[in-house]
């Protein structure tokens, strides 16, 4: 499975974020996305990074999140 991570520049919640994707097993594949590289993508994640988004469903989940809830997302 694939997961977009939608981050920022600067971002420490996004990696933190990131931080726990790495620590789920298996370890997902992570495409990071900086959502000031486009405007739609900021105007709509911009004030939610970071946002989680499976490739599978197009759920997303945005932060606050804990690890269990991640890992509720994921599997």
């Amino acid at each position: 499975m694939l997961i977009t991570l939608y981050t920022g520049p600067a971002c420490s919640i996004c990696d933190k974020a990131l931080a726990m994707l790495r620590t789920l097993r298996p370890t997902p594949s992570v495409e990071t996305v900086n959502v000031r590289t486009d405007s739609d993508l900021y105007h709509r994640y911009g004030a939610r990074i970071p946002v989680i988004m499976r490739s599978d469903t197009q759920q997303e989940l945005g932060w606050p999140f804990d690890q269990q809830m991640l890992k509720r997302f994921i599997e």
